[in-house]
């Protein structure tokens, strides 16, 4: 049979365990908040990549015809 009893331990125990869950939900909610603010900043440079990428490209195209008429000289 289950005591009905509460005790004071694990009144204490649970409110340890609370408090530890809380602050891991802070901590995960901080580090949540950095990732934002990194992806936030992050979000130009991504866009200038991208950019950067589709000139690229032309310049590779432009290149494969130069040397394509310089190869039928």
């Amino acid at each position: 049979m289950i005591e009905r009893k509460v005790t004071l331990a694990l009144l204490l125990a649970v409110a340890i365990q609370t408090g530890g869950a809380l602050m891991w939900a802070g901590a995960a909610a901080e580090r949540i908040s950095v990732l934002e603010q990194s992806a936030e900043q992050a979000r130009p440079v991504a866009e200038r990549l991208a950019r950067v990428e589709a000139e690229l490209e032309a310049m590779r195209a432009q290149l494969d015809r130069i040397e394509n008429k310089v190869e039928r000289l």
